[in-house]
């Protein structure tokens, strides 16, 4: 038996892009996954997909912003799958734009959605974690939290949050409880992430950027494999890029 098929693996934005593929290719492992979203009709496509394959998944609509979500996710799928073995903190979102632009609103959103939505969803599983002495978290950054360019500075700035969390997580955790913390950074991958663009310079970059991008699927495979891992064996942290991409 692989060490995937008796896990129990939460994945937040798992209604598209790396969260999408991450659910098919556990759930194709052996792996029960409960998949997070705000919008439940393309959760319940993606289940759909997974059990149409013999997969056994669930689905729970949820905003990583609501802490109450995120309690109720982590309750939804112990009382459902018995525990959490896995969280893929995968939700984010990326409108970029320069300083000066002063799009407030979209700044408290990304801070609201990629750090506080990272927090409380980690606070959701630590408890039962922390009871059963094992668990992964693993926690999707961005190569944009090691190098900051125009217009990212504020996503940077939740990403390189990001990578301190995890960090930390794993610093607190793993020598007490055996809990293990991943960092996954992926630089440009074929995502909605650039949906939530509203910058007009980001806007033409769009193209160029596209251009360039690699799989959801690729992503999937390194989240599997920092959870293919024994027991005694913690990938810290995984930066993917595309080939051609130079930062």
């Amino acid at each position: 038996m692989s060490h995937m098929e008796s896990k129990v693996v939460i994945i937040t934005g798992a209604s598209s892009g790396i969260g999408e593929a991450a659910a098919k290719l556990l759930a194709n492992q052996g792996a029960k996954v409960v998949l997070a979203a705000r919008r439940a009709d393309r959760l319940q496509q993606v289940v759909n997909q997974i059990r149409a394959v013999g997969g056994e998944a669930l689905s729970f609509q949820a905003d990583v912003t609501s802490f109450e979500d995120m309690n109720n996710l982590a309750r939804f799928t112990i009382e459902n799958f018995g525990k959490v073995d896995v969280l893929v903190n995968n939700a984010g979102i990326m409108p970029n734009s320069r300083l000066n632009e002063l799009r407030v609103k979209e700044w408290e959103q990304m801070i609201d959605v990629n750090i506080k939505g990272v927090l409380y969803a980690i606070a959701s599983v630590l408890p039962s974690m922390r009871e059963q002495k094992s668990g992964h978290i693993i926690n999707i950054s961005s190569t944009a939290g090691y190098v900051v360019s125009p217009t990212t500075t504020v996503y940077s700035a939740t990403k390189f949050a990001v990578r301190a969390i995890a960090e930390g997580l794993r610093l607190e955790e793993s020598s007490v409880s055996g809990i293990r913390s991943t960092i996954i950074s992926p630089g440009i991958v074929e995502t909605e992430l650039l949906n939530t663009v509203t910058s007009r310079e980001v806007l033409d970059m769009t193209d160029m950027i596209r251009s360039m991008s690699i799989s959801s699927d690729s992503i999937a495979k390194a989240i599997a494999y920092a959870i293919e891992q024994p027991h005694d064996t913690s990938v810290n942290e995984i930066i993917i890029r595309p080939t051609k991409q130079p930062m």
